[in-house]
């Protein structure tokens, strides 16, 4: 694939990136719409939802970036390679989740992933910060009792403050009793996740399960 050039950070808060994302079609984007679905936050390349998608064609897999170029070179070699289980999408995933999760066939929505986000770290850039009490407000309603959350980053204070959100909603319960995970229990590393392992450096994670209904 070709190198593209894109920008490290976007700022979510930017005017070009206030319109919310549109519905999706799911019976035109996936071949078996009614497959249950990953949720991959913040995908960047996609590399890891693609090779995802080729060890479990069982599964639909949509990633969601904010860095448009990369969703295009995402969804032309998810084309080349013939996944009809996998998509990417180009959206500010803070105002655009609800919308996107409400046109979902029920019950489908089971596994979420949020890995290496980008840190802002500056206290002033917080807002910034992709895991909000609103984003995990909108799983909490839409991601399927039993259904899980993973959560990763090279960062321990990024972690602690996504590890602490999940926390703070009664829909969600930590899995495990260490205060990390000590693998991750996914078949598949991310690019960043492999690198931070090869310089020897932690990777701090955890797990929720979607444990009841927030009715």
């Amino acid at each position: 694939m070709a190198a593209v050039r894109v920008r490290q950070h976007v700022n979510p808060l930017g005017k070009k990136y206030q319109t919310p994302a549109s519905p999706l079609d799911w019976e035109k984007i996936y071949a078996k719409p009614n497959q249950p679905l990953h949720l991959d936050i913040g995908c960047a390349k996609g590399l890891f939802l693609l090779n995802m998608a080729k060890i479990e064609p069982n599964w639909n897999y949509l990633g969601l970036e904010i860095r448009e170029p990369l969703v295009a070179e995402a969804n032309k070699l998810g084309s080349e390679l013939a996944l009809t289980n996998l998509h990417y999408l180009f959206c500010n995933v803070n105002n655009s989740l609800h919308s996107l999760l409400s046109s979902l066939p029920p019950g489908s929505l089971q596994r979420v992933t949020i890995q290496f986000p980008d840190p802002w770290f500056k206290t002033r850039h917080a807002k910034r910060r992709v895991v909000q009490a609103e984003l995990v407000a909108d799983l909490a309603n839409y991601l399927a009792v039993g259904g899980v959350v993973f959560l990763q980053s090279d960062m321990e204070f990024v972690a602690v403050e996504m590890r602490d959100r999940f926390a703070a909603n009664s829909a969600f319960q930590k899995v495990g009793t260490e205060e990390w995970l000590a693998e991750n229990p996914l078949p598949v590393s991310t690019e960043r996740e492999i690198g931070t392992q090869k310089k020897g450096e932690p990777i701090y994670r955890a797990l929720f399960e979607r444990v009841r209904s927030t009715e």
